[in-house]
């Protein structure tokens, strides 16, 4: 069983998506069989590699057979790369799930399962403090959590380090990281300043703000792909250098 990665914050707009298309790029090209798992509804990361998703893929079905899962998964354009896309019927996972035994880890169960073929599995997880949160807690060995330089991302990310204390997940699994990070901006400056004084388990790598990234919903291709040079693509490739040696 490779490991599991999970890319996940309660805040949207901060980056999760492009995190986890970019990462999950970078490990395929690197060599390693390599799994992206779309857990959003609105389905960014199936659209961005250009996923064609099965018309009986739902999410009932989903959690109601193994082998539809793994029948669900679809090879991308990039070698070693397979997806498990996302549905918009996703939308009522927490509700699947409530209904269900052990609600808690019946999600995290399918992750291991689909994922046993692979060296490296990612999560793109939907903006929802919810069930299939709880259950993408308990099936990572690694959560990436996206911080946006200004106050309320920060404080988005204190609160999900409360949680996971309140709740008693493995607190150490939580990997924080900047982005969308804009240095002329002094608010963005200080805060990093701030947050990497107090919190040690801060990832390094941090991904700028470009208009090139929001240029893979154009492109529908990683920005690994499209422009590997571009500084925002040097970071991301820093970003999942740093996280292969935790």
């Amino acid at each position: 069983m490779g490991r599991i990665i999970a890319c996940y914050s309660s805040k949207g707009g901060v980056g999760k998506t492009s995190t986890s298309v970019n990462l999950a790029y970078a490990s395929a090209a690197s060599g390693k069989r390599t799994l992206l798992i779309d857990l959003d509804q609105q389905g960014a990361s199936t659209f961005y590699f250009r996923v064609k998703v099965p018309k009986k893929h739902r999410a009932v079905a989903l959690m109601d057979s193994k082998r539809a899962a793994h029948k669900a998964i679809r090879e991308t354009d990039y070698k070693n790369l397979d997806l498990l896309p996302a549905h918009i019927s996703y939308r009522n996972f927490d509700t699947l799930l409530d209904g269900m035994k052990r609600s808690s880890r019946r999600l995290a169960d399918l992750v291991t399962e689909v994922g046993g073929d692979y060296e490296r599995i990612f999560l793109d997880c939907p903006p929802t403090l919810s069930l299939v949160a709880e259950n993408v807690f308990r099936a990572a060995d690694k959560i990436l959590v996206p911080v946006i330089p200004t106050t309320l991302s920060e404080r988005t990310y204190d609160q999900l380090r409360d949680f996971f204390v309140k709740s008693d997940f493995k607190n150490k699994k939580l990997r924080p990281f900047f982005s969308m990070v804009e240095s002329r901006k002094r608010l963005h400056g200080d805060t990093m300043a701030l947050m990497r004084a107090r919190e040690k388990r801060m990832l390094f790598s941090a991904i700028p703000y470009s208009a090139k990234v929001e240029a893979m919903g154009e492109r529908r291709r990683p920005l690994l792909d499209f422009a590997p040079k571009h500084k925002s693509a040097l970071a991301f490739f820093d970003l999942w250098e740093e996280v292969e040696a935790l």
